[in-house]
């Protein structure tokens, strides 16, 4: 189980607990509230000397034509033994951050018109060692009633998570 209570780093290196990120989103959307927004959710992964797992989600909030914000916290898990294990667990990491960040977003501006939507960027494409897995994992996230994007469009996971990982 991972928490919100784990802190997050904000792009300029200020560490902040996951209602300190969603305080930071609302005022970033209620500066601009004629814009769209789009806040993704994704998280990357590597192995660390074979005995660790370290994993990224980042949190991406994106005022559409105007720049953007993102947040990313860093978890530390046991060894995974296969690529698959861990495209599950990456996926599992961001529905939790996504459920518990999501909840704090509407209880935040419940009263607000402001327009945003909701993604979760999974870290894996039609090439490579993970493309058999796209069907799998875009059915979890959208079972869990979240919008799905995979490589090339999921660059929470891919590019923002990848930095950091």
């Amino acid at each position: 189980m991972v928490a919100m209570e784990e802190r997050f780093q904000s792009a300029g290196g200020a560490t902040m607990t996951g209602k300190e990120v969603v305080r930071t989103i609302m005022e970033f959307m209620r500066a601009a509230p004629k814009f769209s927004y789009r806040i993704t959710i994704g998280t990357d992964s590597e192995v660390e000397g074979g005995t660790m797992t370290e994993f990224v989600t980042a949190v991406v909030v994106h005022r559409i034509g105007n720049g953007g914000r993102y947040f990313w916290r860093r978890t530390r898990l046991g060894k995974f033994h296969t690529v698959r294990d861990r495209i599950i667990q990456e996926v599992l990491i961001s529905l939790e951050v996504a459920k518990q960040l999501l909840g704090e977003l509407e209880h935040a501006g419940k009263d607000e018109l402001l327009d945003w939507e909701f993604e979760i960027h999974a870290d894996i494409g039609s090439n490579g060692k993970t493309s058999a897995m796209i069907r799998e994992v875009v059915a979890m996230i959208r079972a869990n009633n979240f919008s799905a994007r995979t490589k090339p469009g999921s660059y929470a996971a891919s590019c923002v998570a990848d930095r950091h990982v």
